[in-house]
């Protein structure tokens, strides 16, 4: 019996290889599928099954075209309604790769047709659980993305409080969880970064695993529950109805553009994305680009900050435009109309204008913050709730574009997130609105902690204090 996990870290996705005698499995597969069938062909083994935990919202997933180029059968768990050929397996049904044997435990709460799948090993012993996300290192999955359903997420958190006491809890502690994500994905609040753990680990740890009454874990799980990102509900629908071979993406949207024609999809609509480092960003870009860098939660902030189905051109370090256009089709953003052929090189060559952003270091700040320069911090609430620059302007980035009336277009600002790359795309949302005093503080709020010259305070920002009290007044 061989088990892998293949974890990616810019989606916080774990996909699964699952091998006995020749016979393999996938769990999960991310929308390219040469990995899995260049790792199966290596193992000299043949993939029998691609199982699908449920139809994910943070993803695109692989199944559709790796059954497909693996003459393998797509298998999702009861209640799940696909809009194409795939096998739905009732409770406690059983499937055999090699010596071993996958049986299926419906898991209902994150969405209807959630399912676990119970490795069994050559002896029948129970081995491990591929938990989707129903149950995460340290967390479980949040009960709110049922699509098209009249379930209230309180419903869905009580179904998913049954499905843990009914199905995992009883399991040995022995066992071993391999849950669908980590830390930073937006399908659960309070993830680790571990991405393995035992069943006896997460019961003794796992806030959610503790005895409670199921109105206490329904209160627990939905508390602090923020709103998923936007494209969530598309990724859910293209998993259930079907998606366009990944090949054919790829082969339409690597498509190179001189200036002229990068300038004129631009003039239709297009949003011109960024996806360098943000060190190279601030340096020259061009103007009205949306910085989002590879490097880090590329695909997430993409479907957070734009919409779905917008029509991108794309601005990439060289190399890097086959990347740039996969990781966009993971997340189901395939209306790429090209790259800059060339890239910023080649724009600046032509005598094309570039903005700059202007970065400074954690002393530099101090001084400007000192000497009574505010401070615009695009941390989420719950990160500047637990500390934060005294009298500090917040508004997470997911909500500037839609803030910017708080923003004085003719105030100096010192702007900085948790570490620099959230705050360079906040950067580059400010001055394509025209906002350009601003200055980004390299390292951002951690490299300022440490400086320790500021007061830092916990609690609301004063700004979140100011909405609370109007949002009280107007109801």
């Amino acid at each position: 019996m061989y088990v892998e996990q293949l974890y990616t870290g810019c989606l916080a996705e774990a996909a699964y290889y699952i091998e006995s005698n020749g016979e393999a499995a996938i769990i999960d597969p991310l929308r390219e599928t040469a990995p899995y069938l260049a790792l199966a062909k290596e193992r000299n083994a043949k993939i029998k099954y691609v199982f699908e935990t449920h139809f994910h919202a943070d993803f695109v997933s692989g199944h559709i075209d790796l059954a497909k180029d693996a003459n393998a059968t797509i298998v999702f768990g009861p209640g799940a309604q696909p809009s194409y050929s795939a096998y739905v397996a009732s409770d406690s049904e059983l499937f055999t790769i090699g010596k071993i044997q996958i049986k299926i435990l419906h898991t209902p709460g994150h969405t209807m047709e959630s399912t676990t799948f119970l490795l069994l090993d050559e002896s029948g012993k129970e081995h491990a659980i591929f938990t989707g996300d129903t149950l995460f290192i340290g967390d479980v999955g949040r009960p709110d993305l049922a699509i098209k359903t009249n379930l209230t997420r309180e419903d869905l958190a009580g179904h998913l409080f049954g499905s843990l006491q009914h199905k995992i809890l009883p399991l040995p502690d022995e066992v071993i969880v391999y849950p669908g994500h980590g830390a930073g994905s937006q399908c659960g609040k309070n993830m680790s970064k571990e991405t393995t753990s035992t069943l006896g680990e997460q019961k003794r740890f796992n806030y959610a695993l503790q005895p409670m009454s199921k109105e206490q874990f329904v209160e627990a799980v939905t508390d602090g529950l923020s709103d998923p990102p936007a494209y969530f509900p598309e990724n859910a629908r293209i998993n259930k109805a079907g998606y366009s071979n990944i090949n054919k993406i790829m082969q339409r949207n690597l498509k190179p553009l001189k200036i002229e024609a990068f300038e004129e999809e631009f003039a239709a609509g297009a949003v011109i994305l960024d996806t360098r480092h943000q060190d190279i960003y601030e340096k020259g870009s061009l103007p009205n680009s949306l910085n989002i860098g590879l490097d880090g939660q590329y695909a997430v902030w993409v479907g957070t900050l734009i919409n779905f189905g917008q029509p991108l051109v794309l601005v990439t370090e060289p190399g890097k435009e086959e990347e740039s256009v996969l990781r966009l089709a993971r997340v189901g953003f395939e209306n790429v109309k090209g790259y800059l052929a060339g890239g910023v090189k080649s724009w600046e060559k032509a005598g094309k204008k570039l903005e700059k952003v202007v970065s400074i270091t954690t002393a530099e700040a101090a001084q400007l913050i000192d000497n009574g320069i505010p401070t615009l911090d695009v941390r989420n609430n719950t990160e500047t709730q637990t500390e934060h620059v005294k009298d500090t302007l917040n508004i997470p980035l997911k909500d500037l574009r839609d803030s910017m009336g708080q923003i004085d277009k003719n105030q100096e600002y010192v702007l900085f997130c948790a570490g620099g790359y959230r705050s360079m795309i906040a950067a580059s949302i400010l001055k394509s609105s025209g906002i350009y005093k601003v200055k980004n503080v390299y390292g951002g709020f951690n490299a300022l902690r440490e400086e320790d010259k500021l007061e830092l305070i916990a609690g609301k920002c004063p700004n979140q204090i100011r909405q609370e009290k109007l949002d009280s007044l107007s109801t």
